[in-house]
């Protein structure tokens, strides 16, 4: 059993989506033998991600304004706050002002996308310089 403390400053690797303004980096990943991911995002305003949700999402809002696009219509939040993503809903990821968010996903998110229609998504990300 363990107690675990992460901030952004804990980030080995972070991600870039092509040539956008998007870093993803996890703190928990599947690696850790967590039943979750856990991880930080940072968007420059106006930056949009298209994705299908291949896991359960929870997006907590740290700084900025973040909407995300669904079929029942936007849902925005600010710092704060937290919107909540079911698995297998089309969705883009839209940051309103730049915007830091942390993001617990289960199952991990890598996995599930690798396994996954999906996994063509993932050749847009490539480490970030």
């Amino acid at each position: 059993m363990t107690v675990e403390s992460f901030t952004s400053k804990d980030v080995s690797t972070w991600f870039q989506r092509l040539d956008q303004q998007i870093f993803l980096a996890d703190v928990l990943a599947q690696d850790s033998g967590a039943a979750m991911s856990v991880g930080f995002a940072r968007y420059g305003k106006g930056e949009k991600n298209p994705w299908k949700m291949t896991y359960d999402e929870a997006l907590i809002i740290t700084s900025g304004a973040f909407t995300v696009e669904g079929p029942s219509g936007p849902v925005s939040a600010r710092a704060g706050e937290v919107i909540y993503l079911q698995a297998g809903t089309e969705v883009v990821y839209v940051a309103d002002e730049d915007t830091e968010l942390v993001y617990v996903t289960y199952p991990h998110w890598l996995a599930a996308t690798e396994s996954s229609e999906e996994a063509r998504r993932l050749d847009d990300f490539h480490e970030a310089e």
